[in-house]
């Protein structure tokens, strides 16, 4: 069951290469253009206060065609500040296991919402204006002879199944 599982999940990935803004087939040069500068980039999930969710599973597809099978993550982190309504201006620090070294194309995850008792399983496809940002460098606020890029992306999970993405640069 597994096996069948793993090859189903396989195709659906390929079929969301298919429907990227710019496929795996695509011109060298073009590719290239989408390698990141960096060593590698971060992603963490954070659930509000008092809403507990937990990940327990990632793909995630880079655009270098590489994917990634995450089944030990860093932990979900709450955020004290989110009460009501998602921050706009959130930090949750580097992850130790969640990252990858190119831009996503697309990421896949499992999680439990512990307050609806309830398992989602979630689909983001990432075009061009993503890939732009995590890719253009620009001036570090503390010091403008220094270059920074954006990466280190946040994904908020709430209750019935919501989620939010914010990508960020420290």
């Amino acid at each position: 069951m597994m096996k069948i599982q793993s090859g189903v999940t396989t195709i659906l990935m390929l079929m969301l290469l298919l429907c990227a803004e710019i496929p795996v087939h695509a011109a060298d040069k073009k590719l290239t253009s989408l390698l990141a500068p960096y060593d590698e980039w971060y992603f963490n999930f954070l659930y509000p206060n008092a809403l507990p969710a937990d990940v327990t599973y990632v793909e995630l597809l880079d655009t270098d065609g590489i994917l990634y099978r995450y089944r030990a993550l860093d932990g979900t982190i709450p955020s004290s500040t989110t009460v009501a309504e998602w921050e706009d201006d959130l930090s949750v620090g580097m992850a130790s296991f969640n990252k990858a070294k190119n831009p996503p194309q697309a990421m896949h995850f499992c999680w439990d919402s512990i307050i609806d008792k309830k398992v989602y399983e979630t689909w983001i496809t990432f075009g061009y204006p993503v890939w732009e940002m995590m890719l253009t460098p620009y001036p570090s606020p503390w010091d403008a002879s220094v270059q920074e890029y954006r990466r280190y992306l946040v994904i908020g999970l709430a209750p019935e199944g919501k989620v939010r993405v914010w990508l960020e640069n420290t």
